[in-house]
């Protein structure tokens, strides 16, 4: 039974696992690279050590040194977040073999489930369907991928194998751009996960993307906690989640959830987990991936349901049983979240450095902001461009769009630019409120020219006030103001000949 936990991550993860571990009694342990010496995360651990240099290579990735500092410092377990070393089955078996507990899977069913191309194979045999791509498992060359992607047809999808948040992935429309992609996939997946393994898979269009939370313990027992819509993405990379999904219905979330059970057996999976989905226009759903590990979207999750997802993970890795059987869970109203990222949402999304001059949060009933930066605090370019994340609640999905538009207008950033300008354009389009939206909604059919066109507008309106204002001051300044003939006011005087004539 450990007492202290290091958290192997940083940021908004990083202080929401620290919180967690401080309501159950445990002591907490950070690590952190040279770039993150201020960050939030270290100030509240109750220990901290550094790990190395800014680039996650040096510091974030170094699985030895993390495992060397736990054994120091006394922590009895390591909990990963997500990203970084959180999906490698080899940290997860080096923890094991340390004498220490992972807050996750087994290495096996992250072996299993954690490899893409592995995974496709494992829910095949347990005869799940899946999105049709490269069958097999091992390392693909590129001859061979040359090879398949003809027979799987365009367009397609490069993927890694490791790891996920649309890093290693790239869209192929043709055979003729294929290579070019294809490497630049590979250096991508090695940079980000240390592994450099490919897969393709078919793109399905007009589709959703659907994903379903898992947990399950050591003593035989798997529930999940309802779905996620996850389908308005950007190059791949999620930007805006909800649950439940105005997609699907109450026997579609029955059939998906009883699969997503079902392909978390096939690999004795352990702990906190997510399948993902892919669903067409006629409600029929393939299997996508499983996320072994805690996803950035949780939240949404535990808004719901009111279950506490980061709690369950340490209870379970208590070898504790699941306090709830499925028929305990409930879906209560509806939740939105927006990623609040460094971003310039007026010039093509590029990423938005510096130091934060001012951070106001938003507040209020239905609204929670997970985050792991604070004024001061500077945003560098070695890791992802996540601020925090805003999440709104409601009793109907209305009530939780109303919250969410008065909570992206209370948020105060100066310092970088952000994409709340992005966020506050969707919680305004007409399809996104009726829940007509699939993964290319974004990319190619929600239009960025409106919030170009919305800038220009906000920029005429601020001249035309600026020449207004410079106006009224420039008149103010020529007027001449001669004073009164007499030493008061005309009122004083009219008073005094009142009292004078009385």
């Amino acid at each position: 039974m450990f007492e202290k936990v290091l958290i192997a991550n940083r940021g908004e993860i990083a202080v929401r696992i620290i919180r967690a571990c401080h309501e159950l009694g445990l002591r907490t342990i950070a690590v952190y690279s040279e770039a993150d010496r201020a960050a939030l995360h270290v100030r509240q651990a109750d220990e901290a050590y550094l790990l190395g240099s800014a680039a996650a290579r040096d510091s974030y990735l170094r699985g030895d040194k993390i495992i060397d500092i736990a054994k120091k410092s006394g922590a009895g377990a390591i909990h990963p977040g997500y990203g970084f070393l959180a999906e490698r089955d080899d940290f997860a078996q080096a923890v094991l073999d340390a004498g220490l507990v992972f807050i996750g899977p087994r290495p096996s069913a992250i072996a299993a489930m954690g490899d893409k191309a592995i995974a496709r194979s494992t829910v095949t045999a347990a005869g799940i369907q899946v999105v049709p791509g490269t069958e097999g498992e091992g390392d693909l060359r590129d001859d061979d991928l040359l090879a398949i992607a003809p027979e799987i047809g365009f367009p397609l999808l490069v993927k890694a194998t490791a790891g996920g948040g649309g890093k290693g992935m790239r869209e192929v429309k043709s055979a003729e751009e294929m290579l070019g992609l294809l490497q630049a996939a590979r250096r991508e997946a090695e940079a980000s996960f240390g592994d450099g393994n490919v897969y393709l898979e078919k793109l399905i269009l007009n589709a959703r993307h659907i994903e379903f939370q898992i947990l399950a313990d050591n003593h035989g027992n798997v529930i999940h906690l309802g779905e996620r819509e996850c389908s308005l993405q950007r190059r791949h990379q999620k930007l805006l989640e909800e649950s439940p999904s105005p997609f699907i219905n109450a026997e579609l979330r029955t059939q998906m959830g009883e699969v997503a059970c079902a392909a978390a057996r096939a690999v004795d999976y352990l702990n906190a987990g997510t399948i993902e989905f892919l669903v067409d226009k006629d409600h029929k759903f393939f299997f996508l991936e499983m996320n072994t590990r805690l996803q950035v979207e949780h939240p949404l999750t535990e808004l719901v349901t009111g279950i506490d997802i980061v709690k369950e993970q340490l209870r379970i890795a208590r070898d504790r049983k699941l306090r709830y059987a499925q028929e305990d869970i409930h879906l209560n109203g509806w939740a939105l979240e927006c990623r609040i990222n460094a971003e310039d949402a007026y010039n093509n999304f590029l990423p938005s450095t510096g130091t934060l001059n001012l951070v106001i949060a938003p507040s209020g009933p239905g609204v929670r902001v997970d985050t792991g930066v604070y004024a001061g605090f500077e945003i560098s370019p070695y890791y992802d461009a996540l601020i925090s994340k805003l999440i709104c609640w409601g009793e109907t999905r209305g009530e939780a769009i109303l919250r969410m538009r008065r909570a992206l207008e209370e948020y105060r950033i100066l310092g970088v630019k952000t994409n709340i300008p992005f966020h506050q354009h969707i919680m305004d389009s007409h399809r996104f409120i009726a829940g007509s939206f699939d993964t290319r909604f974004v990319e190619e059919r929600f239009s960025m020219d409106e919030l170009e066109e919305e800038k220009e507008h906000l920029a005429m309106i601020a001249a035309v006030m600026a020449a207004l204002v410079t106006h009224r001051e420039s008149q103010s300044a020529s007027q001449i103001v001669r004073r009164n003939k007499r030493d008061t006011s005309n009122w004083k005087w009219v008073g005094r000949w009142e009292r004078m004539n009385r």
